[in-house]
């Protein structure tokens, strides 16, 4: 069974924290977790984010600051970019890694209250991540450690002061749970994520949680908010969405391909969810393209 991976990191060089910079490995990690914060920037690469219990797509520019012991992941899909071109500059550190009170100082409040809102998975967008990935671009080829350590803080002071984010899990689903619960959980959420594009099995999903099945189902829906089978059908229309955008796929190759044994059912599913059947979907979004670019050559 995949559960979601523990991860222990070890600064280099005595550095009191880490700044990598990652090639197309970085998104063949599973979904895992560890007790630092993770600034994670995307410079090259889309497909889909999974963080806490919350899927979304991603593309270049991408942009999240990770609380704590929130599992997470990216997962790269066929896109502009060639998987081997996909790159992520990632920065992990703990929140006493300046001293267990620097973060408590009035003039740092900004910067406590942004490691607050991390438990959900911030997402930045606009204008602050534009500048967040120039200072980050400049931050990974600098030698000096002095001027990463300001430009760190840097970073951390402009998206504190940002409003221009959203939280990826805005009802703390993941980030409220206990450690026991997270325990638990964490590696349910693992196998959905590995697993939704195939056949799901609420006994596997159960065990993996030590529970019966009906213990769970009660379990998984008072700690997810929603049942086992909602957030199966969710992954897969939000992976058979992506495709309908971005690939010319038949519907009913995208309807298995994400996971989908019945066609009919997955139009049911998605016109539920979406107000729309799978082709009419396509078609708008062809439409605001075609609009967009008129728009713009006017």
């Amino acid at each position: 069974m995949i559960k979601a991976a523990y991860e222990v990191l070890q600064p280099a060089n005595s550095q009191s924290f880490l700044v990598r910079k990652f090639d197309k490995l970085a998104f063949d990690a599973p979904y895992h977790f560890h007790e630092e914060y993770e600034l994670t920037c995307v410079i090259k690469g889309s497909g889909k984010r999974y963080v806490g219990s919350h899927m979304d797509d991603f593309v270049s520019g991408d942009l999240v600051l990770l609380g704590p012991n929130l599992p997470h992941c990216w997962k790269l899909e066929a896109g502009e970019v060639m998987p081997a071109d996909a790159t992520a500059i990632v920065i992990q550190f703990n929140d006493a890694f300046l001293g267990d009170d620097f973060f408590n100082k009035f003039e740092l409040q900004q910067i406590k209250k942004l490691f607050q809102k991390s438990g959900c998975g911030i997402s930045f967008h606009s204008d602050t991540q534009a500048e967040a990935q120039k200072l980050l671009l400049n931050l990974i080829d600098e030698k000096s450690n002095f001027r990463i350590l300001i430009t760190l803080l840097e970073i951390l002071q402009l998206l504190a002061s940002s409003s221009e984010h959203i939280l990826l899990d805005q009802h703390r689903v993941i980030a409220e749970r206990t450690l026991a619960q997270r325990e638990r959980i964490n590696p349910v959420l693992a196998y959905l994520v590995e697993n939704f594009r195939k056949q799901v099995s609420l006994d596997a999903a159960a065990s993996i949680a030590n529970m019966t099945t009906n213990a769970f189902c009660k379990y998984f829906k008072k700690v997810t908010r929603k049942t086992f089978m909602e957030t199966i059908i969710e992954y897969r229309l939000n992976y058979a969405i992506q495709q309908l955008v971005q690939t010319d796929k038949p519907i009913s190759e995208i309807s298995f391909e994400s996971g989908f044994g019945d066609v009919s059912h997955f139009y049911k599913m998605f016109k539920t969810k979406m107000k729309l059947s799978p082709l009419n979907y396509r078609k708008r979004f062809m439409r605001s393209l075609i609009d967009d670019d008129k728009k713009l050559s006017a």
